[in-house]
């Protein structure tokens, strides 16, 4: 018995994520269809205009938004921050700083200081151990 090998496909939002782009914002004939994994490695390599576009300028998805802003997702959602922004949108808010934002920049890097703090620490056991 043979088995033949068939592509490997994901649903235009999984594909969307993996781009980091937000799917509302893509070209319909994206959203509508499936991708394979050989097309999403070709967007990858080398992305359209419109993907180009998209990842310069946005819409961005709150993940690409909470990176962009230095923030958490929930930190996102605590500053009333539920739909997609733009670039332009991004920068805005970084220049107006309003009091949320300050805080939730503040809260992120005590994380990920206490992240960094809890790993040397890890290091230090497992080196004892040794």
């Amino acid at each position: 018995m043979t088995s033949h090998k068939t592509a490997q496909t994901m649903k235009p939002a999984t594909a969307a994520k993996k781009l980091g782009v937000y799917l509302e914002a893509t070209p319909a004939e994206f959203q509508e269809g499936v991708v394979s994994r050989t097309e999403l490695n070709a967007l990858q390599a080398d992305p359209p205009a419109w993907l180009q576009e998209l990842r310069r300028n946005g819409p961005h998805p709150r993940p690409v938004v909470a990176a962009k802003l230095g923030v958490s997702i929930a930190g996102l959602a605590r500053g009333g921050i539920t739909e997609a922004l733009t670039t332009e949108q991004i920068d805005a808010l970084k220049d107006e700083a309003p009091e949320w934002l300050v805080k939730e920049r503040a809260t992120q890097a005590e994380v990920r200081k206490e992240a960094v703090r809890i790993k040397e620490k890890q290091a230090e056991r497992a080196a004892k151990d040794n």
